[in-house]
């Protein structure tokens, strides 16, 4: 495994990291403080083909690498987890599942939009009543001749209000638990569907993140994504993209704040020299750069077993759980450094520490994770091939005939 950047890597590092500090940074406290995501951003992100960035070209994307796509979502969270957050719903949840299980129809359909980003995808799994345990999901699809009427609700979904296409999960047989699940592609203007957004969010305040509503929404036949009762296999490989992409915006998230901690370092002094001179400081910097090295290993590694084409639940699920913990750490390290200032949106560091929160509850709590990692070392549990993959990269364009 060699983690080094290529060219095009470090060319597409640059330009993001350029966005972000000219697009993102010198908005965001305001953009935060008053809870407004700010769909313009989104627009801009398409335009330098980034919300398809792992998506082959011959569906509308950038057909760059994993790995590419880990290093978008780590300089996005420099500047804020809300459009990290829009890029891993967009691409890593919806997209990459489509292209993964989608049949040819729906990747023409649904995915080349999406990777072009004139159309925005969402993710529907979490329920009121059903988060880690997804079985416990009370969601219907019924089948009636060519279609499937859809009836629940859904909440937590990331863009709810913005997306024109959503990846749901409903139940089409009750008594068979997770083997019931089947997967669905929904679009905004199928009648019955409604959205409203949740405020007062502790963290995340940038972004839109809100509930779905689905009353008797009819659905047709060939929007089943996969075949019925695949639905937990879908939603779980799903994970694997939208998890390998939360950790890399953890990865951002501490060098964030390291950045802003070194640069206060140098400013503040008490006790007649700067405090990057008192050892805890120092001990909390060390920690915050040993970390940042970890999960950014972690990261490449699980993005090298997706450009192989193989199978990376147990390697996405320690990366995320790593990486968002030390994300957490990093944020609330850096409040500690800078004292009371870090209690004051003055600096950042309070809003990174805000927003590193929600990461290790959402896609799996780190107890989830803490316990998966126990049951794969304990050989309870092990990665079985699954019966469509995720293409590895380069990808190879497929001619299709009819």
């Amino acid at each position: 495994m060699n983690f080094e950047l290529t060219e095009e890597q470090v060319s597409v590092q640059k330009m993001v990291r350029k966005f972000v500090d000219k697009e993102i940074i010198p908005y965001i406290q305001e953009w935060d403080r008053n809870g407004e995501f700010q769909p313009h951003i989104l627009k801009k992100l398409s335009e330098l083909q980034l919300m398809g960035v792992c998506i082959p070209e011959q569906y509308g994307g950038a057909g760059m690498d994993y790995n590419t796509l880990a290093i978008v979502c780590q300089e996005l969270e420099r500047g804020d987890t809300a459009y990290r957050t829009a890029v891993s719903v967009h691409t890593g949840l919806n997209s990459m599942t489509v292209l993964q299980w989608g049949t040819e129809e729906q990747k023409r359909k649904y995915l080349t939009p999406q990777a072009e980003g004139t159309k925005i995808g969402a993710f529907g799994l979490t329920e009121p009543d059903a988060g880690s345990d997804v079985a416990a999901m009370k969601s219907t699809a019924v089948r009636d001749g060519d279609s499937y009427i859809l009836n629940g609700s859904k909440t937590w979904i990331s863009l709810c209000d913005v997306a024109d296409h959503f990846l749901v999960f409903a139940k089409t047989d009750h008594d068979q638990a997770h083997k019931g699940i089947s997967a669905f592609i929904v679009e905004r203007s199928y009648e019955g569907v409604e959205t409203k957004a949740i405020k007062g969010k502790l963290g995340i305040r940038a972004g839109n993140t809100g509930e779905v509503f689905l009353t008797d929404v009819r659905v047709p036949a060939e929007n089943l994504l996969g075949e019925e009762g695949e639905g937990f296999k879908i939603a779980m490989s799903a994970l694997d993209n939208g998890r390998f992409t939360v950790a890399a915006g953890a990865v951002g998230l501490i060098e964030a704040s390291l950045e802003a901690s070194l640069k206060y370092c140098h400013e503040r002094k008490t006790f007649g020299k700067e405090i990057g001179k008192h050892q805890l400081v120092q001990q909390m910097i060390a920690n915050m750069s040993a970390n940042l090295e970890i999960s950014q290993t972690l990261v490449f590694k699980a993005g090298w077993l997706k450009n192989n084409g193989e199978r990376n639940t147990r390697e996405t699920s320690l990366a995320k759980w790593i990486a968002c913990n030390a994300g957490f750490d990093a944020a609330n390290d850096a409040v500690q450094i800078h004292g009371a200032y870090g209690y004051s949106d003055e600096y950042p560091v309070e809003r990174f520490l805000r927003n590193s929160k929600a990461p290790v509850i959402y896609e799996g709590t780190k107890e989830i994770h803490t316990i998966m990692q126990a049951e794969y070392a304990l050989g309870y549990k092990e990665d079985r091939p699954l019966r469509k993959q995720l293409p590895a990269w380069p990808f190879e364009e497929v001619t299709v005939t009819n």
